[in-house]
């Protein structure tokens, strides 16, 4: 992926039994859990590029955000402060070679970032 792609989206859920049988019947989607990343199920859509995952929902997490490709994460929240933007979640190690950071836009909105390999 490149700068600026959008990587996933992330659904928050309550009940994730719920919530795979919803997905899987409605859109197809295969969702499961990968070895690593155990109550993080993921799914891929069936143009085989575009997928995300199901989260749990949390205050403040009630909506889906889409997770954006960055090739710093650490300039892209420095150009989104200065821009009016604010950090919700500072740069976290999700792998040794990936780490994803979550900022807020001037109008509130949540966008995930992702930078690394998987």
């Amino acid at each position: 992926m490149a700068h600026g792609d959008i990587t996933h989206i992330e659904i928050p859920v309550g009940d994730f039994a719920r919530s795979t049988e919803f997905y899987r019947s409605l859109f197809g989607w295969q969702i499961a859990e990968m070895e690593g990343f155990e109550g993080y199920p993921m799914f891929q859509a069936p143009n085989g590029v575009s997928g995300g995952a199901l989260t749990e929902r949390a205050e403040g997490f009630t909506q889906p955000r889409s997770m954006v490709e960055v090739d710093s994460i650490d300039e892209a929240l420095e150009q989104a402060k200065a821009q009016g933007g604010s950090v919700e979640v500072e740069k976290t190690e999700i792998t040794p070679t990936s780490w994803w950071a979550l900022l807020t836009d001037p109008d509130g909105n949540h966008i995930g970032l992702f930078e690394g390999e998987m």
